[in-house]
């Protein structure tokens, strides 16, 4: 961003974070980079043909989303219905479209917009949870629990942020801070977390720990079947 409030950036130049369990496959924060605030916009690289741009999904918070396919050629799969996108090729999906897409030639990037119709843009929790986990896999810790922490600055009531720092102070074998991240995650939903924690394999290492049973509402399930 410049002193007069622009900005200018090539897409190749704009911080990359591999996407965890997808090799070959990058996120490009695009609205991260600029400090965009009223709609949200990131980019995806595929190093091979193949690969998945888009994952399959109807958005759930209404967000209308338009496409933009910057290089290379990707297939988009609307509604059951396959369309060939080479670079160029503006693909729109309103709320609630069925959408999916594959890079059909190497190098292939695409370009998400969106925001919700009517309502005021609020960056979404998962851009710092994405960019947590991805530093974490490329050996960087403290730069994981950055993400994750400025995450939980941004949005204090969401349960998304402890649950994975907790997921990363686990993994790292830290349990006290994974248990305090974990118990305040459940605090703010404790519908989900405790079932999202007893599925997820980061807490294999404290899956028998009396503090973490007691956390996730095991313990009286352990006691009543002895």
């Amino acid at each position: 961003m410049t002193e007069k409030g622009y900005g200018v950036a090539r897409i190749d130049e704009l911080e990359s974070f591999p996407i965890p369990g997808q090799q070959g496959l990058t996120w490009r924060p695009v609205r991260r980079h600029f400090g965009i605030s009223s709609f949200g916009t990131n980019a995806y690289t595929a190093v091979e043909a193949g690969q998945r741009v888009v994952e399959e999904h109807r958005e759930q918070d209404g967000h209308d989303e338009l496409y933009v396919v910057l290089a290379g050629r990707a297939t988009f799969t609307l509604e059951g219905e396959e369309h060939d996108a080479p670079a160029g090729t503006l693909v729109h999906c309103p709320p609630g479209t069925l959408r999916e897409a594959f890079a059909a030639e190497p190098g292939t990037t695409v370009l998400g917009i969106g925001a919700k119709p009517g309502e005021a843009y609020q960056a979404s929790g998962w851009e710092w949870v994405f960019a947590g986990v991805s530093r974490l896999e490329q050996g960087d810790e403290e730069g994981a629990r950055q993400e994750l922490k400025a995450g939980i600055e941004t949005y204090p009531d969401a349960w998304q942020g402890y649950f994975n720092l907790a997921c990363i102070e686990a993994r790292l074998g830290n349990k006290d801070e994974a248990l305090a991240q974990l118990e305040r995650a459940v605090e703010l939903d404790p519908e989900r977390v405790p079932k999202a924690a007893a599925e997820d394999e980061d807490f294999d290492s404290l899956r028998k720990d009396p503090e973490f049973l007691a956390i996730t509402g095991q313990a009286k399930t352990a006691g009543s079947g002895a």
